[in-house]
């Protein structure tokens, strides 16, 4: 994308935040819907819409185009997040939750390393259209596949639970200071192993595809872990310490040899992908499953508007400073997060 449009740093941060800016405007109106009129609906609908948008994605030819198809195209699939989060709260006892949301949440990483392992060798419409192919078939098995859970009842205006709980603005803002070492990691060691230590497009990107790998396992560990213990704060806390000692450790190891630098992205970038699971089901069960698609929609508008500005500022700090600089700086959000939570492990 960069070469074809001749982008700066800068506007490949940019374009980098548009999907997440897009779903920032859209995800409180999607879960409110959902717990509204169901999940299936809400997917189908959202995902298929998103589906077309990638396509048109493809086509475009400015810097501006691009962004705008972008936005919009993440407002449209935004629908998936409270969509599927509020399925699996229906479908599954709080022993499960853990696992299922973190089964759940291994297809992110899982549609990273396609996307790792195959967008480098197409072109940019290519990629798009590829993209958006995914998206219309996941669109149309929704429609097909879910039903809402039986003998769940849909109505919400009964539920004293509300978005004012403190606990859930506590969980959401943990979230953004975690999602911040994610997206600076998942959005620019590609381009600082290509730019800066000389790997090739196919090379950083199998390192891009690694830390998917390991994070696709450790999601669904940690999630079985949570329910093992009982608890999903308490292995929260621990992940935010270990995110913050390993990317510590990468930074110190920017200019150092690529036998350790690789494999030290590849562990911070896994550690800092294995909490989503966790952090999603704490809220939903916050929650319940009646304003869990609202619950998990307002934490994930915190999510999209840190992963909208953490591009841009990383590019920024790179800019103004250096690499070291700018990844240093990232270590130090998930340490933030982890004291963050210690009031909810105490409770």
């Amino acid at each position: 994308i960069r070469d074809s449009l001749d982008l700066s740093l800068a506007q490949v941060g940019a374009i980098l935040s548009a999907h997440w800016l897009g779903t920032l405007v859209t995800l409180v109106p999607w879960g409110f819907l959902t717990d509204r009129v169901g999940e299936r609906i809400v997917l189908a609908a959202g995902l298929g819409a998103c589906g077309l948008l990638l396509v048109a994605a493809g086509r475009a030819d400015s810097f501006w185009g691009l962004y705008a198809l972008l936005f919009v195209s993440g407002g449209a699939g935004a629908s998936v997040n409270a969509a599927t989060g509020r399925a699996v709260m229906g479908w599954f006892g709080a022993s499960e939750r853990g696992l299922a949301l973190g089964i759940r949440q291994a297809a992110v990483p899982v549609g990273g390393l396609l996307g790792a392992l195959v967008l480098p060798f197409l072109t940019v419409s290519q990629a798009y259209a590829a993209l958006g192919a995914f998206c219309l078939l996941g669109a149309a098995s929704g429609a097909v596949l879910i039903r809402d859970p039986t003998g769940v009842p849909l109505q919400v205006d009964d539920v004293e639970w509300t978005v004012r709980d403190r606990r859930l603005w506590r969980l959401s803002a943990v979230s953004g200071f975690y999602v911040v070492a994610q997206m600076a990691i998942l959005s620019f060691v590609v381009l600082y192993l290509h730019d800066e230590r000389g790997l090739g497009k196919g090379e950083a990107a199998a390192v891009l595809g690694a830390v998917q790998v390991a994070a696709m396992f450790l999601r669904v560990a940690a999630g079985r872990w949570s329910d093992t213990m009982g608890s999903r704060v308490a292995p929260l806390q621990r992940i935010g310490i270990a995110m913050t000692g390993t990317l510590v450790v990468a930074t110190i190891l920017l200019d150092g040899p690529l036998v350790l630098l690789v494999p030290a992205f590849v562990a911070a970038g896994a550690l800092a992908m294995a909490w989503n699971g966790l952090a999603f089901t704490a809220v939903a069960e916050l929650a319940g499953r009646a304003r869990s698609g609202a619950a998990l929609s307002v934490q994930q508008t915190v999510l999209s508007l840190v992963a909208v500005a953490t591009p841009i500022a990383f590019a920024a700090i790179v800019s103004a400073g250096s690499w070291m600089l700018a990844y240093g700086l990232a270590a130090l959000f998930p340490l933030a997060g982890w004291w963050a939570l210690r009031p909810l492990r105490e409770r």
